[in-house]
């Protein structure tokens, strides 16, 4: 008899994030009502890498990087894309963690000393909203976060609030530069669990989220400013880490929902990669095997090797695969105890990694679509795409404590071989796309294999914008949508997920109404 699951995709990706919210002053009333802004800003930076992780697993489930595994059934709507308003939980923790970062802004408001607080909460208030945005359109956002206040707050369009993030971006670089001036402004120190108090950093962060939301929102949005501070984009992976070590409560969201739980128990193992994925690394679309080898457990790693049957197409129930093995495909390490803290390479680099928020690979991908469509100026869009290419291969060869496993040349030298294998292809090689089309698609196609299983929403957003990756002729594929898919749409894919249900029900007067899965756009989608 075959294993069954409950519940759906957003489902499984929120039962399986981690790092318990020691400090949450919205919802336990046994906990303290009110923190510091010192208190706060770590706990809430460090629930936002459980916030990310769950909208990554959400964005993987689409069919994109994930598939249901063998042996298992009972997946419903995860694999029909009929998706009901049971299981979205993204939208509770979302605001959740908002609130937080709220607390701080109504904290902070016109205390210069705390001009630094301010402005990082703004940055993260930016991030979340465009997350939900991406993921629900129109969602409360002017009248909400004010508690008891107000309990039914109003929605704004995705439009507005995307043209208001962009703001907020730039009064948070503003407050920083401010900051840099008042007497016995406070530093965010080790409050800072992502960039360690560097403010710079900070700006670059908030510059580059400007950039995605002017990219994404394209001319559906009216901006009120197009251009960005001189301080410049990420170069660096921004990542969450508090301490994250094998503990209880105390792992790496990722691998504790996909990897070991801290006594070394197997994690979920009723997902694994799908062969859409899988084809940009083993030659059926692309030829990767530096990347692929550093992320998949069974991947072949000598010329001649037998490829390998750990994949699926998502919906696929009946067939002779096993479950995913301990550690899951996703972990490439040979230490499959889990029983360690961890020193590997690939995606699950152990229960020690930092979670990221956006890596320095995205990043570069955005600088050259942004590049390409005159949006920033400086270095050509070739340069920022092939940055982003050995950014994604740093990112994959780098350690729990951000040490490279390899030499920095290397690296490199493993970049030129990946040209030289797909020596044809101009979703490697830049020169031969002869078209904004062509090159779009290549700057596209990276970034979806940069975020593998990391930031698999974005991936997931970016193909619902531009339709990339699209299937490659030879490849072997024709769709990476479910094979029992129930969409109406030509691409047999869900266009967004649905209000929870608590909205209809405590909300109703405002909730958007006649939303489904199939016909209900994102506003920047097609």
């Amino acid at each position: 008899m075959k294993k069954t699951i409950a519940g759906m995709l957003i489902g499984i990706a929120v039962l399986g994030t981690s790092c318990k919210k020691y400090l949450d002053i919205n919802n336990n009333p046994n906990n303290a009502t009110s923190a510091t802004p010192e208190l706060i800003l770590p706990q809430a930076l460090t629930y936002t890498a459980s916030v990310v992780n769950s909208y990554n697993s959400y964005g993987s489930q689409t069919g994109m990087y994930a598939a249901n595994a063998g042996g298992y059934g009972g997946f419903g709507e995860s694999i029909t894309y009929n998706y009901t308003t049971s299981n979205t939980g993204l939208w509770g923790i979302t605001y959740d963690n908002l609130e937080d970062y709220q607390a701080i802004l109504n904290q902070t408001a016109g205390q210069d000393i705390y001009d630094y607080y301010n402005a990082a909460a703004r940055v993260m208030k930016a991030y979340e909203f465009q997350l939900l945005v991406d993921a629900f359109n129109d969602v409360p956002y002017e009248s909400a976060l004010q508690g008891a206040n107000n309990l039914s707050p109003a929605y704004s369009s995705g439009k507005d609030i995307y043209k208001d993030l962009a703001n907020q971006l730039d009064t948070a670089i503003a407050l920083f530069n401010a900051g840099a001036n008042v007497p016995g402004v406070t530093p965010l120190g080790n409050s800072d669990v992502v960039f360690g108090g560097n403010a710079t950093k900070w700006k670059q962060f908030a510059n580059t989220l400007k950039l995605r939301l002017i990219i994404r929102g394209g001319d559906k949005v009216d901006f009120t400013n197009k251009t960005f501070s001189s301080d410049g984009f990420l170069t660096t992976d921004a990542l969450v880490n508090p301490g994250f070590t094998r503990d209880n409560g105390k792992q790496n969201p990722e691998w504790n929902t996909w990897a070991y739980g801290y006594t070394g128990s197997a994690a979920n193992k009723a997902w694994m990669p799908s062969e859409f994925i899988f084809g940009f690394y083993d030659g059926h679309t692309l030829d990767d095997s530096y990347r692929g080898r550093a992320i998949y457990y069974l991947f072949p790693v000598s010329a001649g090797q037998d490829k390998v049957t750990g994949i699926n197409r998502l919906g696929v129930e009946s067939n002779s695969l096993t479950s995913s093995p301990t550690g899951s495909f996703w972990y490439s390490g040979t230490d499959r105890d889990g029983k360690s803290n961890g020193n590997q390479v690939g995606i699950l680099k152990g229960p020690n990694a930092g979670q990221p928020l956006m890596l320095a690979a995205e990043s570069y991908f955005l600088q050259a679509e942004g590049s390409l469509k005159g949006i920033i100026t400086g270095a050509s869009d070739a340069t920022l795409f092939d940055k982003g290419i050995l950014a994604s291969f740093n990112y994959t060869y780098q350690l729990p404590d951000k040490s490279l496993s390899v030499p920095a040349d290397t690296l490199a030298a493993w970049v030129s071989k990946y040209k030289q294998d797909n020596i044809g292809s101009f979703l490697v090689n830049y020169s031969l796309a002869t078209s904004d089309a062509k090159k779009l698609q290549a700057i596209i196609t990276q970034k979806f294999i940069a975020l593998n299983f990391v930031n698999s929403q974005e991936a997931w957003n970016e193909y619902r914008r531009t339709h990339y990756p699209a299937v490659s002729p030879g490849s072997g594929f024709t769709t990476f949508a479910s094979s029992v898919s129930e969409s109406t749409r030509p691409d047999k894919l869900p266009t967004r997920i649905l209000y929870p249900v608590s909205e209809s029900t405590y909300n109703g007067a405002n909730v958007p109404t006649g939303i489904t899965p199939f016909t209900s756009l994102i506003f920047w989608a097609q």
